[in-house]
């Protein structure tokens, strides 16, 4: 393991391990009553301090079993010359724990335990019970541990990547939900200014034609009524100027059926195929018919793609004299028209949809039935006739 990724807690652990190892060893080489035992414990001081230096024991699994066998086999050179080699068995625990996976390293720790049993038997030891349960009951509370810790360390890894996720996901809500004002507020503010500024700017424009129009022609206030007039229409296009840029951005790059085509290319690889058509002859529409009849469509198509299980649907936009209609249509489910209540989650797609389509005078039906498919329509009417130029905001 690389030293710079241990955790403070970690790094104490680690450090207890090296001057439990340490001192065991110590305690060896000074009861030794051999030379061979003193070497014993000098050569397996040696090569535990190399795994501690040697970067290729931190960073390769296979150069971490290695250095353990020669460790091991170090080990089982101090329990040949010494019974007090046994105590080194404890830390051996722990490594064999760490730097093994849990198939090979519980087996390692049954097999030291047992070696650990075997040297104290084989130094004519007086036998009891302590000789068998004492490495037993070592092993088994290292295992116990070092395999609870790694269990909480894996639950604390999963909530800490959980909460990672929500503090993510409540960031892109947040960014969402700012861009979703955003927009409302956009179309809100296209919307008063259509429907106040500029339709009482075009009022003064045409009362003040009219207003020229009768006035003798030789009319000393003539000069400034057509100066209030240009200042009228110049106010006028300002305003339209705001309309336009305070529009949908799926509005701006292009016509309502330019945006209803891109539209159909959103229900994604899981949703129904989408097909958008045209019917009658395009016309201009006034920016709040656009508007309103977007965002009729966006609502309609998203509940087919999450409600419906559709495996088809239609966006229609038709062109009719005086009217222009949207329907779209799919091949789901269905529903109870009647029946259909706002959701847990605040849902009010449909009355929505109404209430945008008679603020503008238009009719809304929905038509369904379950296992029937549903079609949505939305008719909107239009001036009669064409208004002056300069007029229509």
């Amino acid at each position: 393991m690389d030293p710079r990724s241990l955790t403070p807690v970690m790094r104490a652990l680690r450090l207890c391990l090296h001057l439990l190892m340490a001192g065991l060893l110590v305690l060896a080489a000074l009861r030794a009553e051999s030379a061979a035992g003193v070497a014993a414990a000098v050569l397996t001081a040696a090569v535990y301090a190399a795994g501690s230096l040697l970067p290729s024991v931190r960073e390769s699994r296979r150069g971490a079993a290695v250095w353990l066998g020669a460790l091991s086999a170090a080990w089982l050179l101090l329990l040949w010359t010494t019974p007090d080699g046994l105590w080194v068995a404890f830390p051996l625990y722990f490594l064999q724990l760490h730097l093994l996976p849990v198939r090979w390293s519980v087996p390692a720790v049954a097999l030291t335990a047992g070696a650990a049993i075997l040297s104290y038997v084989r130094h004519g030891a007086q036998l009891n019970p302590g000789v068998f349960i004492g490495p037993v009951l070592g092993g088994a509370v290292a295992v116990a541990t070092v395999l609870g810790y790694e269990a909480l360390y894996r639950e604390s890894e999963r909530r800490r990547r959980l909460i990672e996720e929500l503090i993510a996901t409540r960031a892109e809500l947040a960014a969402a939900e700012r861009h979703a004002g955003t927009l409302a507020e956009r179309e809100r503010l296209a919307r008063e200014i259509h429907d106040t500024l500029a339709q009482g700017l075009s009022s003064i424009q045409l009362l003040l034609r009219a207003a020229e129009r009768a006035l003798p022609a030789d009319s000393p206030a003539a000069g400034h009524i057509e100066e209030a007039r240009r200042a009228a229409q110049d106010n006028l296009a300002e305003a339209r100027r705001f309309v336009r840029a305070l529009s949908p951005p799926d509005l701006e790059h292009g016509s309502l059926a330019g945006a209803l085509e891109r539209l159909c290319r959103t229900a994604g690889p899981d949703g129904p195929r989408v097909r958008f058509s045209v019917s009658g002859t395009p016309a201009e529409l006034p920016t709040p018919y656009e508007v309103a009849l977007l965002r009729i469509a966006q609502s309609a198509l998203a509940n087919t793609v999450r409600h419906a299980a559709a495996s088809r649907a239609e966006i229609t936009l038709s062109f009719m004299g005086g009217s222009v209609a949207l329907d779209v249509v799919d091949d789901g489910t269905g529903f109870e028209p009647g029946a259909v209540r706002p959701s847990s989650e605040g849902g009010f797609g449909l009355p929505a949809m109404r209430s945008r389509a008679e603020s503008l005078g238009g009719a809304f039906t929905v038509e369904s039935a379950p296992g029937q498919g549903t079609a949505v329509a939305v008719t909107l009417p239009l001036p009669a006739a064409p208004l002056p130029a300069g007029a229509d905001a």
